[in-house]
């Protein structure tokens, strides 16, 4: 492989060394929110901090391939959102979008502590335009998007003509999760009793939405099953996929105006470059002066994951001249 994949190989982290340097934050006095907060000595003083926000299912070892670079010249956190990762699922929680937005704020307010630039994956991404929206904010100074999810679950986006073929499906799918039982056999089945299967569908899935099918390896299956074991992370994943998907990014765009980059992986199959969200950035950022679209090509749902040196090439410079330091 070339001088740079190796230069960026050799900068990924390995989980179990993500793991240990992680710390908890109890967010209003009883959530335990799992956190991970990395940076050198070359750190700009004046460069702001970054904020890494996870997608569905993923979690802070998704960052593994840009925790490295990144840190070489800004303070990075990075923070599995409520429900993921090594974070509490509390019983009967109700997850929102909303809620999602401002944990990621209390936690710029009360950890961070300084105005930071929000980088977010798909539903992480949406979390984080509407904490960028929320007009008392002063927190957000900039907003970089990884295709941008339309809402928490398929239900946000009805004016895709593939989704419309299925709504008929998802509802239905919806009413079987909402049953407590059906849900936990359809869970557990595929946790518990067929692990090796569990394995396999997870790969699949994965090699469906990214587009560079190396980076789909043994680390990144492991990254998204382990915690699907735990405790509450059926009550998670049910709530989610039944739950409000949301405000639509379309209707939140508009009232942003710190800078924004959004980066969009051409080969994704979940939220498409011609799909009704990826067309609104698309058009959007024709018209706004605070804002930057760059489509990667050959690149699936995950451009962090799928192509990171690809990613590290139009972020990095975008962030230095952004916040010219």
């Amino acid at each position: 492989s070339s001088g740079g994949d190796s230069a960026s190989a050799a900068l990924e982290l390995e989980v179990n060394e993500i793991r240990e340097s992680c710390k908890m934050w109890k967010w209003k006095g009883q959530y335990s929110i799992n956190y991970l907060v990395s940076s050198t000595p070359n750190s700009h003083p004046n460069s702001p901090p970054l904020l890494l926000v996870h997608g569905f299912g993923a979690s802070i070892p998704h960052w593994r391939r840009n925790i490295g670079t990144l840190a070489k010249s800004y303070t990075v956190y990075a923070i599995d959102l409520l429900g993921f990762g090594a974070s509490d699922k509390p019983a009967g929680y109700s997850y929102t979008m909303e809620g999602w937005a401002q944990l990621i704020l209390d936690f710029l307010d009360e950890v961070v502590k300084k105005p930071t630039v929000l980088i977010g994956n798909s539903v992480g991404s949406l979390a984080c335009v509407i904490a960028a929206s929320e007009s008392s904010q002063t927190l957000v100074r900039g907003l970089v998007l990884l295709n941008c999810a339309g809402g928490m679950n398929n239900k946000a986006i009805v004016d895709d003509w593939r989704i419309k073929l299925l709504f008929p499906l998802l509802w239905f799918i919806d009413f079987l999760l909402k049953q407590r039982p059906i849900a936990s056999a359809i869970f557990e089945r595929s946790i518990v009793h067929y692990p090796k299967t569990l394995e396999e569908t997870l790969r699949n899935i994965l090699l469906s939405i990214y587009a560079n099918k190396e980076s789909v390896d043994e680390t990144l299956v492991e990254i998204i099953r382990e915690p699907a074991n735990e405790e509450g992370a059926l009550d998670a994943f049910v709530s989610i996929v039944t739950g409000p998907p949301g405000p639509n990014p379309v209707q939140l765009m508009p009232s942003i105006s710190i800078p924004l980059l959004v980066l969009w992986g051409d080969e994704d199959p979940f939220t498409p470059l011609d799909g009704p969200v990826g067309k609104y950035f698309s058009s959007l950022l024709s018209k706004l002066s605070n804002g930057k679209l760059i489509v990667l090509k050959g690149v699936g749902h995950c451009p962090h994951d799928d192509r990171p040196e690809l990613v590290h090439e139009k972020l990095l410079p975008w962030l230095a001249e952004t916040f010219n330091f």
